[in-house]
């Protein structure tokens, strides 16, 4: 062992002295995680060193706080201290590890946890409190509503705890749950009682909720709530089809089992940008074929609708309308002449961005044909279901929809053509994240992989242009 690297050991007996005072400190314990549960030192956080940590979680740990990494016998602590100073970490290593430490132990396993489903029900209940521990930049750019940003890097900082209400049911949040973990052990320090949010923004970009929103024929909205992505389920006389399903396809047999319905007809609008469809993974289960529009290029067969087509289903009828400009193959779909589903080319306070396939002008024009000489010509009671909503859309009972008649409201709707395209291409909008992949996933040129959906998804839908 070198001098350097001893240079950074700390006692069994120094480590006490540092818990009994309650020092700001984090401890990792490197060991397997059997091995933690039997018995591990209070405070300490399970941990796991690999390249994952290495790239995501590493340069989110406050370089201002002491770490003190364990192990078994110090040998593999002493190791990834190195590599943890190189970061910039004051980062120590139990001297002789586990094996030396003759001090009180604790057993149990990791901290307790709330999954992303459990949280959706509670996210109107004042008595709990969401902790996010990411940066404020993170924080700024997409988080769960009510929630309050204290990065961990000031998890220590006594202004900080005092924020925090030792009254409610805290729960940390982050990315994958990795920072909430630590957060927690933190918080715990300073006799502050938290959960993590299970498998963190990642596994809350995949719950989905079904919410009736119309009769005769029916009309169930699947909202994937933390993207405000939607889908729908119509059903007419027992047949059901669904527009634009979201990932994962599981959801949509739940629904209709509910209904005593069969899925018919699995549907998307277009192809999209910022979620993955699993419309492809729906057709597997059910054996329902799948419809595409035929003006969109895709990698995958299925069967193509064509601008003006009609589909029975039931008692009912899905009117096809070639609706550009989101992208050129766009649809939008008319049931009964009572609905519309608008896809990313109408929605309840915008409407859909022209650029995510670098034709930015091109694509506006016909955004503003789409919307003028389709869409608007449209009953102004016809209900509109769009497949996104803004942060800043409210529901009404939990449905998000409007009318035609309330969207001829958009102020940019009533512009003249040409400084319609104008202010639609002058408009900047980041894109969303991992689009590309995204688009590759549903045009079928790569395949699908189903533990990476969360990753993708993770983040804001930015399939608008809102306030423009």
């Amino acid at each position: 062992m070198t001098k350097s690297t001893n240079e950074f050991e700390i006692t069994p007996e120094d480590l006490n002295n540092s818990l009994e005072k309650n020092e700001p400190m984090f401890l990792f314990d490197l060991r397997l995680q059997d091995m933690y549960k039997e018995g591990h030192i209070d405070g300490s956080v399970h941990a796991v060193c690999d390249t994952r940590t290495k790239d995501t979680l590493m340069p989110k740990i406050p370089k201002n706080v002491k770490l003190v990494l364990i192990d078994e016998d110090g040998k593999m602590s002493a190791e990834t201290v190195a590599m943890m100073r190189s970061f910039g970490l004051d980062a120590y290593y139990l001297k002789g590890g586990m094996k030396n430490w003759t001090n009180e132990l604790v057993k149990g396993s990791l901290p307790a946890a709330i999954s992303p489903e459990e949280l959706s029900k509670k996210l109107q209940d004042p008595n709990v409190y969401l902790l996010d521990v990411r940066d404020p930049d993170e924080f700024s750019d997409y988080n769960i509503p009510g929630s309050i940003n204290i990065p961990l890097s000031e998890i220590f900082d006594p202004e900080s705890i005092s924020k925090i209400p030792q009254n409610k049911e805290i729960v940390t949040i982050c990315p994958h749950s990795n920072m909430a973990t630590i957060a927690t052990f933190a918080l715990a320090r300073n006799g502050i009682k938290s959960r993590i949010l299970k498998d963190g923004l990642a596994g809350w970009s995949q719950v989905l909720n079904a919410v009736n929103a119309e009769e005769n024929p029916k009309v169930i909205q699947v909202e994937k709530i933390g993207k405000g992505c939607l889908s729908h389920v119509i059903i007419s006389k027992n047949d059901a089809i669904v527009i634009d399903p979201l990932y994962p396809a599981e959801k949509y047999l739940e629904v209709v089992k509910q209904e005593c319905a069969k899925i018919t007809h699995i549907i998307d609008t277009h192809q999209h940008a910022d979620h993955v469809s699993s419309a492809q993974q729906l057709s597997n289960l059910t054996g329902a074929p799948m419809y595409e529009s035929n003006l969109e290029e895709w990698d995958r067969t299925a069967n193509f609708l064509d601008d003006g087509q009609e589909v029975a289903f039931g008692n009912s009828k899905l009117r096809v309308i070639h609706t550009p400009g989101h992208t050129p193959g766009s649809l939008s779909y008319v049931v009964d002449e009572k609905y519309v589903f608008t896809g990313d080319i109408l929605f309840i306070e915008s409407i859909g961005r022209p650029d995510l396939r670098d034709k930015a002008e091109e694509f506006a024009a016909q955004l503003y044909d789409s919307l003028h000489n389709k869409l608007l010509k449209l009953p102004p009671n016809t209900v509109v279901f769009p497949t996104h909503h803004g942060e800043s859309v409210t529901s009404t009972k939990g449905v998000f929809s409007t009318t035609i008649e309330k969207t001829k409201q958009h102020e940019i709707l009533n512009l003249p053509k040409e400084e319609f395209v104008q202010r639609v291409v002058d408009v900047t909008v980041p894109r969303p994240m991992n689009y590309q992949k995204i688009i590759q996933i549903n045009k079928g040129s790569i395949p699908l992989v189903a533990s990476d959906v969360p990753d993708l998804e993770l983040g804001p839908n930015r399939c608008s242009i809102a306030g423009v």
